[in-house]
C-alpha cells in the first residue's frame, strides 16, 4: 500500500500495482499493437501496387508511429488511464495526487514508452527505474507525474472498530506524530492477529503498540491490552479522516451553492473586501507538525503493557 495526498490535502491510501502485473499488461498491449501493426503492413504491401513505394514506406511509418504512441495515449486520455492491458489486469494510471489522469500526462507517458519498448533498448530503462523507485514507477511516470495502481485486489479486511470503554480516551489523541507508514504496520498486526500463536501475539503488540505510544498523547489507560489499544487509535484516525472529507466536500457544496445561487437585483453580491478595494489573498497552507521534540508528553510516557 502508498500514499497520495490529494488536492484537498486528504490522504488516500492506494495499492500501487506491482511490476509482475505491469509486465503483463504491457504484454497484452504489445501483442495488441503488432497485430495493428502487421495487419497494416499487409494493406500497405497491397496497395504498394497502386501508389508509389516511397509513399507506401512514409505510410507504413507514420502508421507504426501512431499506433506505437497515439495507442496508449489514445486509451487512457479516453478511458482515464486504462489501456487494454490495463483493463484486463485491473490496472489504472492515476496522477500523484490520486486524481485521474490527463492528456498532458498520458501523452509523456506514450513518447517515454516509445523511447523505453520500442527502440533497441527493449525496455530496459523502464525496468531499472520501476525495480528503483518506491512506487515502481518507470520514466514515464517519473516525468508525467502519474502512478500506476491496482484496483482489483484481496477483500478489503474491514476498519478495526472502537472499543467503547476507549472513546472518550481516544477523542483527546494527538495523532499529528503518527506516520503513516507505522499506522500501516499496526493495521497489519490487527488483520493477522487471529493468525499469530500466542506468544507472538504479545510480542508484536508491545512491540507495535511501544511504536505508537512514542509518536502520540496521551497514553493508554493502565491495563489496556495492545491490541485493544491499537484498534482505538486507528478507529480515531479513520474517523478523523473521514469528519476532515466530510467538512471539505460541505463546504465545497455551500460554496458551490452560495456561487451559483439566485442574484440579488440581477447582480452578484460582492466580498466587503472586493467592494472596498482591498486584495484578496490565500492563506499559505499550514505545514504539518513533524514528530515532538524530545522531553514533550509524546515521547516520555510510552506504552505500559498490563500487568
Amino acid at each position: 500500500m502508498s500514499e497520495v495526498v490529494t488536492g484537498e490535502a486528504v490522504v488516500v491510501e492506494v495499492r500501487v500495482a506491482q511490476l509482475p502485473s505491469r509486465a503483463l499488461a504491457f504484454l497484452i498491449d504489445f501483442v495488441v499493437q503488432w497485430t495493428v501493426i502487421i495487419v497494416a503492413s499487409v494493406l500497405v504491401s497491397h496497395a504498394s501496387s497502386l501508389t508509389d513505394d516511397s509513399l507506401s514506406v512514409a505510410l507504413l511509418i507514420l502508421f507504426m508511429v501512431l499506433v506505437t504512441v497515439g495507442y496508449p495515449v489514445a486509451f487512457e486520455t479516453l478511458t482515464r488511464g486504462r489501456s487494454l492491458g490495463k483493463l484486463a489486469l485491473g490496472l489504472r494510471v492515476v496522477s500523484d495526487d490520486g486524481g485521474p489522469e490527463r492528456f498532458r500526462q498520458a501523452l509523456f507517458r506514450g513518447l517515454a514508452g516509445f523511447l523505453e519498448f520500442w527502440t533497441p533498448l527493449f525496455g530496459a530503462p523502464a525496468l531499472i527505474t520501476s525495480l528503483l523507485n518506491p512506487r515502481g514507477k518507470r520514466l514515464g511516470d517519473v516525468f508525467a507525474g502519474t502512478i500506476v495502481i491496482g484496483e482489483r485486489g484481496p477483500g478489503e479486511t474491514p476498519p478495526p472498530e472502537m472499543p467503547p470503554a476507549l472513546a472518550s480516551w481516544a477523542a483527546t489523541l494527538e495523532l499529528s506524530g503518527l506516520s503513516g507508514e507505522l499506522a500501516a504496520t499496526a493495521r497489519q498486526y490487527l488483520v493477522r492477529w487471529h493468525q499469530l500463536s500466542p506468544p507472538m501475539r504479545e510480542e508484536m503488540g508491545l512491540r507495535v503498540a511501544g511504536q505508537v505510544s512514542a509518536r502520540i498523547a496521551p497514553p493508554p489507560p493502565p491495563g489496556v491490552p495492545p491490541y485493544a489499544y491499537l484498534a482505538a487509535v486507528l478507529a480515531e484516525r479513520r474517523r478523523r479522516e473521514e469528519a476532515r472529507l466530510a467538512a471539505i466536500r460541505e463546504n465545497r457544496a455551500r460554496y458551490g451553492a452560495q456561487r451559483h445561487g439566485p442574484r440579488v437585483y440581477g447582480t452578484h453580491a460582492e466580498s466587503p473586501l472586493v467592494s472596498r478595494g482591498v486584495e484578496v489573498r490565500q492563506a499559505a497552507p499550514v505545514t504539518p507538525r513533524g514528530e515532538a521534540p524530545e522531553g514533550s508528553a509524546t515521547t516520555s510516557g510510552g506504552f505500559v503493557p498490563p500487568i
